[in-house]
């Protein structure tokens, strides 16, 4: 029977040769947490590498995702579907193993990590759905809900911002199932970290309400599984495991230092390397004997095995609740959520109240989908009373109480956004999040990542605007609309009224291979005629909502606030012998996926007098609009006044629109 060190070195040899072909990746980390992960994937984690879907899994991110030959290895030696080509194939276009771990591209892998700090906020949102599963679904001897979160991260995962807000939130709910391993190596890519990086990690955990342990030797497996069984023994707070380690561990001129960070370690080396070790094999070569060792199929299969006859005993006593958890973690809305959803939103036409705010229109959405979805979990950033994120159905989370479906994120934006995408790669949950969009900055990449990932978590941003008013610039978003439209993969509607607001919800919830957000104004706007037909139309992302007789001599287009303004401005127009058409446009990015015949029918290519009006920036609005369009937008800084003067100021009236239409009428 190989020892510890022997199958801890299986990983660091694999990591030295996949980055080596690859002559490029990060060595240093894998070998400096090899013993780290031996102790975690050999002696407590609960997986089954033949379903890495399986529902009572364990979950593990890599938050340092640089060190991706580490899991890599360890999916490869469990028995995943990653076979010893894949490891060669190492950051190769088109390979199964990246150069940062990939949801959805690599099997076994909970989440894409690489921005430092995120995988760790992932895993809290993780932890977070795990315990409020747990508290809905799990009965008297029946705990169908029962995994942890383990979570790797290194020391730029605490150096980041993100690391504070997640693990202060972590803390203060309790999460006693959320257990991180923190490789203290001491180097970043500059080489000595004490320089820039001094804190005192142990107080400041403890100062979260972390329970803090703390191993003298984190490349001694021994002591990493001691304190992981400690870890487990206090379920009442989440554990961080302090593990001094040697970055590069092995490498007789590297280990230690920077130079092993960020690049192969060399041919010479790395047989220099394997020799100190032990390790007596070639480049990709795994003796029989500790594949063996590592092999978790069959104990993954019983797991699964055992928890499937569990369920099954669950499904005979509970069977409303087990197919509501199948549904549930399969992501499946419920089966008569689409026409009850159409019906409701025909219904939103017939509003008798001729002026709401569509932030009060999400609120009122939100009320009637709250009830058909108990998966919609909301929150916000804070601000629940401002983006009236809380609806009827809303319970509170709170610390000790997880049971509830609405979580109060404190102002922690980019934390409640990743946090988010966890809970949504966890299953079971879709959870919704809302801030001001001006504050959609501080959590941006959190937003890409959802997007690259392909997940459908929901975003709330209200305040759309110079709407704002006497909050001044610093609150007023200008860029931010543009910014969210051109980030692939990522949805963004900017309804103009309640009967949109309901829309752009459907399709947001309908929508599962990618995220959405809605923005939403502060201030009240007009509520827009239609016929069944504009209503459905809706969906599509953009639509015809004020037409004239044969060809337009002009095309208005407009989201949000200014489709009103468009309406009107058409108006005038036709009082002047000007045919002018209004199109509301409240999501670029789904019009622009529908057919061509349908995209002709809306913007016909031979009406190229086009005007473009919204209350920020006008760079996305050149695609619509062309050469010889014109847009009356906002490509400077608002000020800090009521908000009709501000409109007024900035040329958002009737009579500039008019004035704009007719320059651009041949």
């Amino acid at each position: 029977m190989a020892n510890y060190r022997e199958l801890a070195n299986a990983i660091r040899a694999l990591s030295m040769d996949g980055v080596q072909k690859a002559n490029s990746g990060h060595p240093g980390a894998p070998m400096g947490m090899a013993d780290m992960a031996e102790a975690l994937w050999r002696g407590f984690l609960h997986h089954n590498p033949k379903n890495p879907n399986f529902a009572n899994r364990d979950r593990f991110v890599l938050s340092n995702g640089h060190a991706s030959m580490l899991i890599y290895s360890l999916l490869h030696l469990t028995g995943y579907d990653l076979s010893i080509d894949d490891l060669k194939n190492f950051r190769q276009f088109g390979s199964k193993t990246p150069g940062h771990p990939e949801h959805g591209e690599v099997p076994g892998v909970e989440t894409t990590t690489g921005p430092l700090g995120m995988g760790l906020a992932n895993a809290v949102g993780m932890a977070m759905a795990e315990r409020m599963l747990a508290e809905e679904f799990n009965k008297d001897g029946f705990d169908i809900v029962d995994h942890y979160t383990y979570v790797f991260m290194g020391d730029g995962c605490l150096m980041e911002g993100i690391s504070h807000e997640a693990c202060s939130l972590a803390g203060t709910l309790g999460l006693g199932k959320l257990i991180a391993l923190y490789d203290s190596n001491g180097i970043s890519i500059d080489g000595l970290v004490k320089g820039w990086f001094a804190d005192d990690t142990k107080k400041r955990f403890e100062g979260y309400g972390w329970q803090v342990i703390e191993v003298a030797n984190g490349n001694d497996g021994a002591q990493v599984r001691a304190a992981l069984e400690l870890a487990k023994a206090d379920t009442t707070r989440p554990s961080i495991i302090i593990c001094p380690t040697t970055i590069g561990f092995g490498s007789p001129k590297k280990a230690g230092t920077s130079a092993s960070h960020g690049a192969p370690l060399g041919d010479e080396e790395i047989a220099a390397t394997k020799a100190a070790l032990g390790w007596k094999y070639g480049p990709f070569e795994v003796p029989q004997e500790i594949y063996k060792e590592w092999d978790a199929t069959e104990a993954g299969a019983k797991l699964e095995s055992d928890w499937n006859n569990l369920f099954a005993q669950y499904k005979a006593k509970f069977p409303q609740l087990a197919d509501e958890f199948e549904r549930r973690l399969s992501g499946k809305l419920p089966v008569d959520f689409a026409p009850k959803a159409k019906a409701w939103v025909e219904s939103l036409q017939n509003n008798p109240d001729p002026k709401v705010a569509t932030r009060k229109a999400g609120q009122i959405a939100l009320d009637f989908f709250g009830s058909l979805l108990p998966e919609l979990v909301g929150g916000s950033a804070d601000l629940a009373p401002s983006n009236l994120t809380m609806n009827k159905e809303s319970k509170e989370v709170l610390p000790g109480q997880l049971n509830g479906n609405y979580i109060h994120w404190g102002v922690r934006e980019f934390a409640m956004c990743a946090a988010m995408n966890g809970m949504v790669l966890h299953g079971g949950f879709r959870p919704y999040g809302g801030t001001f969009l001006i504050f959609s900055d501080y959590a941006k990449n959190a937003l890409r990542m959802s997007a690259l990932m392909k997940i459908p978590t929901l975003y709330v941003f209200t305040h759309d605007s110079i709407g704002v008013g006497e909050d001044g610039p610093t609150h007023e978003p200008i860029e931010q609309i543009a910014s969210l439209r051109v980030l692939p993969n990522f949805d963004q509607w900017r309804p103009c009224d309640m009967v949109e607001t309901g829309a752009a919800w459907t399709y947001m919830i309908e929508r599962l291979d990618g995220p959405s957000a809605i923005i939403l104004s502060r201030q009240t706007l007009e509520q827009m005629p239609r016929s069944t037909e504009q209503v459905n139309n809706i969906s599509k992302g953009a639509y015809v909502l004020k037409d004239c007789e044969g060809t337009p001599d002009v095309i208005l287009m407009a989201t949000g606030s200014e489709v009103a303004l468009a309406f009107h401005a058409a108006e005038k127009l036709a009082e002047q012998g000007k045919k002018a058409r209004v199109v509301s446009m409240p999501s670029t990015d789904v019009f622009d996926r529908q057919s061509e015949e349908y995209k002709e029918s809306v913007l016909p290519k031979a009406v190229r007098a086009r005007v473009a009006v919204e209350a920020a920036m006008s760079t996305t609005w050149f695609k619509y609009v062309g050469l010889d369009g014109a847009t009356v937008c906002l490509d400077h800084y608002g000020a800090s006044a009521p908000a009709g003067l501000l409109f007024k100021k900035y040329g958002f009236t009737v009579e500039n629109v008019v004035e704009t239409a007719l320059k651009v009428i041949k």
